[in-house]
């Protein structure tokens, strides 16, 4: 039995608080389960809005592109699948493949029946296509062009002066 006199051993004291290895763990536990709960939440519908316009804006300069290189005229326009309340649209003049028919949202809108002409030649009209995303109140952004620059994504339809 352990004395408290002079030369007695004292027993081990029992370690208080954590080692910095069970703190490291801990602290990794959180960062993972922090990253899974992010990459688990769904994009807001402004967010997916904002990347269909973006792409839509490319893909719209890859078509004004291919009509010049062909020679051939291509029409951009918005089609209203009946069957599953979708909407696509569809580049009409491109040999085939062709480009990309869908949105990346379900729930991007544009008007029934837009459609915007691309070439063959260089300089086109000034065209404006309205994106809305079906679940928002009222949030939209336009893919416009001066006839000259390239398609961009503006909160506004009002072209861009030269």
């Amino acid at each position: 039995m352990p004395t408290s006199a002079a030369g007695s051993k004292r027993p081990l004291a029992q370690p208080l608080g954590f080692t910095l290895l069970e703190l490291l763990v801990v602290v990794a536990l959180i960062a993972v389960a922090t990253a899974g709960v992010s990459l688990s939440l769904r994009d807001s519908a402004q967010s997916a809005l904002q990347r269909d316009a973006e792409r839509l804006a490319v893909l719209l300069e890859t078509g004004r592109a291919q009509a010049r290189a062909n020679g051939l005229p291509v029409v951009w326009r918005t089609q209203d699948n009946s069957v599953n309340t979708l909407q696509s649209f569809v580049f009409e003049g491109l040999p085939p493949p062709g480009l990309p028919q869908n949105w990346l949202s379900e729930t991007t809108r544009a008007r029934v029946g837009s459609a915007i002409t691309l070439g063959p030649e260089p300089l086109i009209e000034p065209q404006a296509v309205a994106l809305s995303a079906a679940q928002s109140s009222g949030q939209t952004l336009w893919v416009v062009t001066d006839g000259l620059r390239p398609f961009k994504v503006q909160s506004t339809r009002e072209q861009v002066s030269p």
